[in-house]
């Protein structure tokens, strides 16, 4: 079973967006947030369940899709972990710094 592994940035993402929506309503905010978070959970046991990201010809960096979201993760199969990278809009552009 693979440890997922919230980056800071993935973190501040999670915070921007609940932060951005709780604006208009902060129960749809926690929900939100809820969700993607608790999306990830699956990667324990699937860590090569998303697609890769065409941006990317790398197979170790892959995403999920949850709603509007992009949730974005590099799998490191010799440390038996996925780190989230970055969450975001799927409608906004994202660089891998």
């Amino acid at each position: 079973m693979a440890q997922v592994v919230w980056s800071e940035r993935a973190v501040a993402d999670l915070e921007q967006i609940g932060s951005y929506i709780a604006k208009d309503s902060v129960r749809y905010a926690g929900m939100v947030v809820g969700k993607l978070f608790s999306r990830t959970e699956i990667l324990k046991t699937n860590p090569y369940l998303g697609r890769m990201v065409p941006e990317f010809s790398n197979a170790a960096i892959r995403e999920l899709i949850e709603g509007s979201y992009r949730i974005v993760y590099q799998v490191n199969s010799a440390q038996d972990a996925v780190q989230i990278i970055t969450v975001h809009h799927s409608k906004i552009e994202f660089l891998l710094v």
